[in-house]
């Protein structure tokens, strides 16, 4: 796996919520940018030096530090749209190429060029900005069903990235839970909710999010 690109969010005006800017305008960026924690949700801080969110009740955070979509499935998005998709085209902060995102296992470590560490935390799940933002009616529902979400990731150890950086796997938990079937579970698959909560070396985010869900679920 490597890294195709680093993106950058260019704030723009967001008619699709109350926030009134959005940093989904993700665009690539030349040289090496900081990767750093970026501290509890609510500021509007993220894990890339240079970016940032405005919808602080939903984004941002340490378990919302980076976002990372791999281009295999840009490209399988390009032809069910019929429309070019430039890296970036989904707000992630980081494309990558030769590597399924989305069969990396909750908690697996990601060493991104010499320094970074980064652990996927969570799964993305889409929005009324997504939707606007790709002018595409039934979009979240359409994104939801296709599985590919794409991972958030947290920050362990703080470096630069830049396009070209080699991705290694350094750590893989035995549990053997995918970014796909936690993001089913949190989106078109509840009754899979239960079952997660016994799983073995889930990372913090994860569980913390299955906790409240399923409780809100037993009301």
């Amino acid at each position: 796996m490597n890294l195709l690109s680093v993106n950058i969010g260019k704030p723009r005006p967001n008619p699709w919520k109350t926030v009134g800017t959005t940093g989904i305008d993700k665009r690539p960026v030349a040289g090496p940018v900081a990767v750093s924690e970026p501290g509890p949700a609510g500021t509007g801080a993220v894990g890339l030096a240079g970016d940032r969110v405005y919808d602080v009740k939903n984004h941002g955070g340490s378990a919302q530090a980076v976002y990372a979509y791999a281009r295999e499935d840009l490209d399988h998005w390009e032809a069910e749209l019929g429309r070019t998709l430039a890296n970036g085209a989904f707000g992630e902060n980081l494309t990558t190429s030769g590597f399924d995102v989305n069969a990396a296992l909750m908690g697996e470590r990601w060493r991104i060029g010499a320094d970074v560490v980064l652990e996927i935390a969570t799964a993305r799940i889409p929005c009324r900005t997504f939707q606007g933002w790709l002018e595409q009616e039934g979009w979240v529902k359409r994104f939801m069903h296709a599985g590919r979400p794409g991972p958030y990731l947290r920050v362990v150890e703080p470096g630069d990235v830049r396009a070209g950086d080699a991705v290694e796997v350094v750590h893989r938990p035995a549990h053997g839970v995918s970014v796909a079937h936690f993001f089913r579970a949190m989106t078109i698959e509840p009754d899979l909710l239960p079952g997660l909560l016994d799983v073995d070396d889930l990372p913090e985010p994860a569980l913390d999010w299955l906790r409240r869900r399923t409780a809100y679920l037993a009301r």
